[in-house]
């Protein structure tokens, strides 16, 4: 339910920013959340936590396509990749103590105040999230046009505008008929959703928890503790991580993107082809699927090259709805991508799914290609709104064929 809230809340949540403050929207919808997920240990049946999730999930569609965005509106196209990588890189690290932490509250808060363990978990939950929404309150930076950040002085703030291309004087109108031939009238929309969508199910073996899965089913076979069981995967998190932070600074040191993104491509076919071996050992199953972490690493090529190339338009409307398209197109991608290609009863040999990334991974290395196009056909298209009034154009687009 939480999945479906936020397919609801994509768009809508984009058009708002436009009209109130990011600071403001953003904060509010993470003490919205907070409030829910206490309210989620009150739930008695099964329709009350299902309206809970669902408005959760709702609160929850500003957060990542909007932090996108905001990021978009301060870094240039050399700078962004980094600043990316470091925000998915923050969720990583949460997914990996977030196990541990709740486990931890469940053991020790059971019975405390005559509240179950697990009800202690969403209490604390919500109660360590308060105090991120108000920093948000009076730290976040807003837009360079309009940011109060207590942090920055005039001078900064200039700056801030100065290094960064000119915006459209209607850039923030979403007046419907406007904003709907602006955004469906080019290929920006069909194009980077699509290279989201391709990108995210690249990513499925991590996601989907292939090797916990794995693991639970050879447990008893070859003697696994249930430690072993929920530690042995933290380290995908951890190669992820890795992978996502070295991409990163590839992309904005060398501009390798097609390099960075055929590479890790390549090694999603090499493991699935490897993985598709039958009864293949227990130590190479674990290997290939510590190596397949790397996918993560396709994250900051995502979302730095479609920011680069709709922050051409200088449409911020334009450009806020189209991130957060990409984030519904994968949303909706995971309700059914996971359950018709990597159910658990499939476990330890995912044929399908197998198959299934190798066809993936072709199609985002082919795709890669209609990307390159779109970034030089905005960067001719949009070539006066691509430099400041002080210099001269300067068209940046990645040639890189190695």
């Amino acid at each position: 339910m939480a999945s479906a809230g936020m397919l609801v809340g994509q768009i809508p949540s984009s058009l708002i920013i436009q009209k109130i403050r990011p600071r403001i929207w953003l904060s509010a919808m993470v003490v919205v959340w907070a409030g829910l997920t206490m309210a989620s240990a009150g739930c008695r049946t099964y329709s009350q936590l299902c309206a809970v999730r669902f408005l959760m999930g709702l609160a929850e569609a500003s957060t990542y396509a909007g932090s996108i965005y905001i990021m978009g509106s301060w870094y240039k196209s050399d700078e962004i990749a980094r600043r990316t990588a470091m925000f998915t890189v923050a969720g990583q690290v949460g997914k990996m103590f977030a196990g541990a932490m709740m486990a931890a509250i469940h053991e020790s808060m059971e019975g405390h105040g005559g509240l179950q363990g697990w009800q202690w978990v969403f209490l604390i939950d919500g109660i360590i999230t308060v105090p991120t929404a108000i920093f948000g309150f009076f730290f976040f930076p807003d837009l360079p046009e309009i940011t109060e950040a207590p942090y920055l002085d005039e001078k900064e703030r200039q700056l801030a505008l100065d290094r960064l291309p000119p915006k459209r004087e209607d850039g923030h109108n979403i007046e419907a008929w406007s904003l709907i031939k602006r955004v469906l009238g080019q290929p920006l929309i069909y194009v980077c959703c699509t290279f989201s969508v391709l990108s995210t199910a690249m990513q499925a073996y991590i996601v989907q928890g292939l090797m916990l899965l794995y693991l639970k089913y050879r447990k008893d076979i070859d003697g696994f503790s249930q430690s072993q069981v929920n530690t042995l995967p933290i380290a995908t998190h951890a190669i992820g991580i890795v992978a996502e932070l070295s991409s990163s600074l590839a992309i904005d040191r060398y501009n390798q993107r097609l390099t960075i993104g055929f590479t890790l491509c390549a090694i999603q076919i090499i493991c699935s082809i490897v993985l598709l071996i039958p009864n293949m050992s227990v130590p190479g199953n674990l290997t290939v699927l510590y190596l397949s972490s790397t996918s993560y690493g396709i994250n900051p090529l995502l979302y730095s090259w479609s920011s680069n190339i709709v922050a051409r338009t200088a449409d911020d409307a334009a450009r806020s709805v189209i991130l957060a398209s990409m984030a519904a197109s994968d949303g909706l991608l995971w309700t059914f991508w996971g359950i018709v290609l990597y159910p658990a009863n499939d476990a330890p040999y995912w044929r399908k799914g197998y198959i299934a990334m190798i066809c993936i991974s072709t199609a985002l290395a082919s795709w890669l290609f209609v990307v390159r196009w779109l970034d030089g056909y905005t960067a001719r298209k949009y070539s006066g709104a691509c430099s400041d009034s002080s210099d001269p154009v300067v068209i940046e687009v990645d040639n890189s064929t190695k």
